[in-house]
């Protein structure tokens, strides 16, 4: 089986999934997109409204501001896949609940053991304190490289952090130029 047949198989268990509250509020389950044989993962923390109607995620304002981040560090869409930690909306854009992510994270790992990555960009503080560490802050740390495992780990601000205070998007420019020299040292 290949890494487009795996991740429809994995997606499909997804959609039926019943682990948490959030199964009931969902609109769709937002799995993931991208390339199929990426080697660059972003992992966000939880769909939002946008993402929740169309099962995609990244595709409100905030993935919009990503796709330019994208653009500027010369970063193809068959070169990255994203997805979240969690896979259905948290009401109102809550943070997700502990107990929410453990039901999820399954499938996250799943999508990693498929997917083989050789760099994980987490997107936000709630994604780097699941990934990289349960105390990461991300005003202070964004933009350092981690490893685990062979894979190299960065955290950088959640686009949405960007649009409620745009002072950020020069850093957010810096890391994404480690992003893309790591990118080309693969």
């Amino acid at each position: 089986m290949d890494n487009k047949e795996a991740l429809a198989a994995l997606a499909e268990r997804c959609g039926a999934c019943e682990n948490c509250s959030l199964c009931k509020t969902r609109t769709n389950v937002v799995f993931g997109r991208g390339g199929e044989n990426a080697k660059l993962l972003f992992i966000g923390e939880a769909p939002g409204e946008n993402e929740d109607k169309t099962g995609l995620p990244f595709v409100g304002a905030a993935g919009k501001l990503l796709d330019k981040y994208l653009d500027y560090a010369e970063i193809g869409e068959d070169e990255y896949y994203i997805a979240n930690i969690l896979k259905c909306r948290p009401p109102h854009n809550r943070d997700p609940l502990p107990e929410e992510e453990d039901a999820c994270m399954p499938f996250l790992r799943e999508q990693l053991s498929i997917l083989k990555p050789k760099i994980i960009v987490c997107l936000g503080r709630i994604s780097a304190m699941r990934i990289i560490d349960p105390e990461f802050r991300i005003t202070k740390q964004h933009g350092v490289w981690f490893e685990n495992n062979g894979v190299k780990i960065m955290a950088v601000y959640h686009p949405a952090a960007l649009l409620r205070d745009p002072r950020k998007k020069e850093e957010m420019l810096l890391d994404f130029k480690k992003i893309r020299e790591e990118m080309k040292s693969l």
